[in-house]
C-alpha cells in the first residue's frame, strides 16, 4: 500500500510538472496579487536610505488616488440581478447564495459612496505622505512651499487633501498651494482630453488581441460555481461576461476595507487566469503596444511638467521656496507615464500577448495608491544635482544592469526627453 500511495503521489506530481510544462506563460501569482489594480497599497515599505554625500532638496511626485469603494455599481448590480434570477429559478448554489449575501453587503457599504475614497484610501496616502516627510526631512524645512493639484474627481481631490493635511500635521510651517478641477486635466486626465487617445478609443483597436485572449482564457467554472450548471448563460460571451464580473467585485472587496474573499470563490488557476484577462485589457488600453504607442503618448505633457518644475528648482538653486509638486491622478494617470518612461516592470512589447501577465503586472505597476517620486539631490562638495526615481518607494535602476540609483539630472533629462514623442517637445 505505501508503495501504492508512493507512486500516486509520483503520478500527481508529474501531472502538474507536465501541464506547466504545456504552458510556459501560465502563473502562480498569490490571491492578493491577483486583485490586481484593485489591491490595496502594500504595507510594508521599507525605507531606503541615500549617501550622506547627497543632501535631498526637491520632490516630484505623482500618485494615484488611495484605495476606494467601487468605482460604479455597474458590476454589482449586473451579478445581482444575475444572482436574483438564478435564485428564482432554482439553480444558484449555497456558495451562490453566500455571494449574493456578500455583493448587497458591498451595494448597501457603497451606497452614495460610489468610487469615493474610503478610510482605507485616505491611510494610505498620509502613511506615504508620513514616509516622504520623515526620509527627506531636509526638504521640508519651515517656509518652504509645497504645490499640489489633483484631477477633478473627488477621490483625487481627497487623495490630495489627505496627503497635505497629513504634512501640516508634521510640519504647519509649510506653506501650500493646492489646485484641483478640469484646468488639470491635460496633466492629470489625459485620456479624457487627448486627441488621437479618443480615437484610438473609439476605433477600438484594442479590441481584437484582447478578445482573442479572453475568449481562450476567461474560465467559466467559477461563476458556474455559484449560479449552478443550469443557469441560462446565454451565449459563451454572456458567461465570460459573467466570470469576469464576479472577479471584479469580489477583488476590489479589500480596497473598500471588508476581508478579502478571493480564495473562498475561486482556486489559484482561475484567480490567475481571470486576473490575467483585466491585465491584459488595462495593458491594450493604457501602455505602449505593438498594436499602438498612443496609451503611452499621451503622457508627454506630464513629462514635459516633470522636467520643467525639477529645472526651475535646479536654475534657480531653490529660490522660489518651492519644495515639491505632488500631483493626484488615477491608474489611468501613471499607466501612460511609467510606459512613456519605459520604466522596468512598467513597459513591454511583444506580438505574443499570452507572455504580458510575466512581464506587465498591474499590481505592481498600479495598485492603489500607486506613485513614482523624483528625489533631487545636491551634492555637498561640487553642487550638482541628482536624482533617484523611487517606483512605489522603491528606488529603480533605469537601465538594466545600473549598478547605481543616483542620476546626474542632466543625464535623467536627456533620458525623459527621448521618451517624449517628438512632435509633442
Amino acid at each position: 500500500m505505501k508503495i501504492l500511495r508512493y507512486a500516486a503521489a509520483a503520478a500527481l506530481a508529474l501531472t502538474a510538472l507536465m501541464a506547466h510544462a504545456a504552458d510556459p506563460t501560465a502563473t502562480g501569482y498569490t490571491f492578493s496579487q491577483c486583485e490586481g489594480s484593485l489591491t490595496p497599497y502594500p504595507e510594508e515599505v521599507t525605507s531606503v536610505a541615500f549617501p550622506d554625500s547627497l543632501t535631498p532638496v526637491f520632490i516630484n511626485h505623482v500618485g494615484r488616488h488611495g484605495a476606494r469603494y467601487p468605482a460604479s455599481s455597474a458590476n454589482c448590480l449586473t451579478l445581482r440581478r444575475a444572482l436574483l434570477r438564478a435564485d428564482s429559478l432554482g439553480t444558484i448554489t449555497p456558495l451562490g447564495r453566500r455571494l449574493a449575501q456578500l455583493n448587497d453587503k458591498v451595494i448597501a457599504a457603497s451606497d452614495n459612496r460610489w468610487g469615493a475614497l474610503d478610510s482605507v484610501g485616505m491611510a494610505e496616502q498620509q502613511q506615504i505622505a508620513t514616509r516622504m516627510f520623515m526620509n527627506f526631512a531636509e526638504v521640508f524645512a519651515n517656509g518652504a512651499t509645497v504645490k499640489a493639484l489633483s484631477s477633478y474627481s473627488p477621490r483625487s481631490m481627497m487623495s490630495m487633501y489627505s496627503f497635505t493635511h497629513q504634512l501640516d500635521r508634521l510640519n504647519n510651517r509649510l506653506s501650500f498651494t493646492t489646485t484641483t478641477g478640469r484646468l488639470n486635466s491635460a496633466l492629470m486626465r489625459p485620456f479624457d482630453t487627448d486627441a488621437a487617445y479618443l480615437e484610438f478609443r473609439r476605433a477600438r483597436t484594442w479590441e481584437p488581441p484582447y478578445q482573442e485572449y479572453f475568449e481562450a482564457t476567461c474560465p467559466l467554472t467559477a461563476i458556474r460555481r455559484v449560479l449552478g450548471d443550469n443557469y441560462p448563460y446565454g451565449s459563451d460571451a454572456d458567461a465570460r461576461t459573467l466570470a469576469i464580473t464576479e472577479y471584479y467585485v469580489v477583488a476590489g472587496l479589500a480596497a473598500m476595507g471588508l476581508p478579502s474573499a478571493m480564495q473562498t470563490y475561486f482556486t489559484s488557476e482561475e484567480a490567475n487566469a481571470l486576473w490575467s484577462c483585466f491585465n491584459l485589457r488595462q495593458y491594450l488600453q493604457r501602455a505602449a503596444s505593438t498594436v499602438s504607442t498612443v496609451p503611452a503618448d499621451i503622457a508627454a505633457a506630464l513629462v514635459l511638467d516633470l522636467i520643467e518644475t525639477t529645472d526651475r528648482f535646479v536654475e534657480g538653486n531653490g529660490g522660489d521656496g518651492v519644495c515639491a509638486v505632488l500631483r493626484f491622478g488615477h491608474a489611468e494617470t501613471l499607466m501612460p507615464l511609467l510606459s512613456l518612461l519605459k520604466l522596468p516592470g512598467c513597459s513591454y512589447l511583444t506580438n505574443y500577448f499570452d507572455t504580458v501577465r510575466l512581464h506587465w503586472r498591474d499590481f505592481d505597476v498600479v495598485p492603489m495608491a500607486a506613485n513614482i517620486q523624483f528625489i533631487l539631490f545636491r551634492a555637498a562638495r561640487s553642487g550638482r544635482y541628482y536624482v533617484r526615481v523611487d517606483l512605489n518607494e522603491r528606488p529603480l535602476a533605469l537601465r538594466r544592469g545600473d549598478s547605481d540609483v543616483y542620476y546626474p539630472w542632466g543625464e535623467l533629462r536627456r533620458y525623459m526627453m527621448d521618451c517624449v514623442p517628438l512632435y509633442a517637445q
